[in-house]
């Protein structure tokens, strides 16, 4: 006997979309085959007009991150894992991947037993965590990058500028190229990835000073400041670093059609190049930051033009953006409306609920985008790149049993009460077609027909490998 079957669903393979049955034992997938009736089960789930695809990973969020844009006020942090994770669950997301913070003042393995503390317990999804550099780091910092890879951490962030002018609360961020440079060289030698905030500090640095010279200090003048050159040069910089010391690169947040071309260039030449954008960035403008509530969809760098939304939107669909995230860093509605100026907006997203419900709405539904296509940019392709595959991202025999059904007859405006984390949601008023309405993390349901079935004992640590063919070339 099996523990669940799902019958009936029209389920997302490698191999195809039909209309199988799956079984599952022991959190794991245990059979995708044809209707057996001599099969039986402890439950059985009726998946009849429902699409059936894997559990979405996020690899993007900062949740209770510190939020440096109001340095003023220091206790001031983003939403929990215990706040955030309830609406992945409802949204579909069964992983996600966060941050261990290292700067001058610590260590990684010191970095990753306090955020896995900080989750223990307090998140209703799986969920493990990139390793961000941060800093003019002691050189000895970079020799503890081979045991963090052996731990299961083979992810690795730098920031190539500060994206906010410096002040006395805030940490520098930025790291120096000849340091990025040794930690790609450190981390390719280990098969990890870098994963890369690629913005030009010295342009986006001067054109603080600049426009405040000026007078433009309004926050719409965001994407100015944080601008589609700055993309380009900082981007092309680093796969020029990442090729010399043989590393992968794994862009966050692509922005501009800039940054997509380059990251097309390096894959046509067969580097081991990825990018993830934001359905934040592929669905709204700078013109949007006029708007009301127009700050609620900015996160860094910022939100660019209809040009650059369409060359997201192609790579997204046919080829050169491996991902979709969100930067999550939730706060209330309050807090994310706070800043009005270029240097005090408050970045970050509240995005990844409804993360698998609009990319099937505007992929699927409104530009043809393939079910297979949108499997791999809301999962496979990120458990790939960052470690997670086989184990998660896909429908397969062996796989975890994170699972989502989606009902593609859903038609609607959502609303407030469609989201279940903070006071607001800057997809209210969005018209969707096709939502996530189950949700199973390792053969549990967590999530079903609204209603909140699991609870934060739920989500476990997972750590990653990742396949050296991924660092080789473009895989994923």
């Amino acid at each position: 006997m099996i523990d669940l079957a799902i019958r009936g669903g029209n389920v997302v393979t490698p191999h195809g979309t039909g209309k199988w049955n799956i079984g599952v034992k022991e959190g794991k997938i245990a059979f995708v085959a044809q209707e057996d009736d001599a099969i039986e089960a402890a439950k059985v789930i009726d998946a009849t007009g429902k699409l059936i695809v894997p559990g979405g990973i996020e690899p993007h969020t900062h949740l209770g991150d510190r939020i440096t844009m109001q340095p003023g006020e220091p206790g001031l942090f983003a939403l929990g894992p215990e706040e955030n994770t309830r609406g992945m669950a409802f949204g579909g997301t069964t992983t996600h991947i966060d941050f261990a913070w290292v700067h001058p003042r610590n260590d990684v393995a010191s970095a990753i037993e306090r955020r896995i503390n900080r989750w223990k317990n307090k998140s209703y999804v799986d969920y493990t965590f990139h390793v961000g550099l941060t800093g003019q780091l002691p050189l000895k910092t970079f020799d503890q990058i081979p045991e963090a890879i052996q731990q299961g951490f083979p992810s690795f962030k730098v920031f190539t500028a500060d994206f906010l002018p410096p002040h006395p609360g805030r940490f520098p961020m930025k790291m120096d190229l000849g340091r990025i440079q040794l930690a790609m060289q450190r981390v390719a030698f280990r098969d990890g990835i870098m994963v890369v905030h690629a913005e030009d500090h010295d342009i986006v640095q001067f054109n603080y000073e600049r426009f405040k010279a000026d007078g433009h200090t309004a926050g719409w003048n965001m994407h100015l400041v944080h601008s589609k050159l700055s993309e380009e040069l900082s981007f092309r910089r680093a796969i020029g670093l990442a090729a010399a010391a043989g590393a992968s690169v794994y862009f966050v947040h692509t922005s501009a059609r800039d940054g997509v071309e380059a990251v097309m260039e390096a894959r046509a030449n067969g580097l081991p190049v990825y990018a993830e954008t934001l359905h934040h960035y592929a669905c709204f403008s700078a013109e949007d930051y006029k708007l009301p509530r127009g700050f609620c969809y900015h996160t860094y760098p910022s939100l660019k033009y209809p040009d650059d939304q369409k060359a997201l939107w192609d790579g997204l669909v046919n080829d050169g953006i491996s991902t979709t995230a969100t930067d999550e860093y939730p706060t209330s509605l309050e807090l994310k409306l706070r800043g009005n100026k270029i240097d005090d907006v408050t970045g970050g997203n509240l995005g990844a609920e409804a993360r698998m419900g609009i990319i099937y709405t505007e992929g699927v539904a409104k530009r043809g985008m393939t079910l297979q296509r949108f499997v791999e940019v809301t999962s496979t392709n990120a458990a790939k790149i960052l470690g997670l595959y086989p184990q998660k991202g896909v429908i397969a025999p062996g796989s975890d049993a994170d699972l989502v059904l989606i009902d593609p007859t859903i038609n609607k405006t959502l609303t407030r009460e469609d989201f279940h984390v903070s006071d607001y949601s800057p997809w209210e008023g969005w018209k969707v077609r096709g939502w996530p309405v189950t949700t199973i993390l390792r053969g549990k349901v967590i999530v079903d027909k609204g209603q909140l079935l699991g609870d934060l004992n739920d989500g476990q640590l997972v750590r990653r490998r990742i396949d050296p063919r991924v660092l080789r070339r473009p895989a994923a």
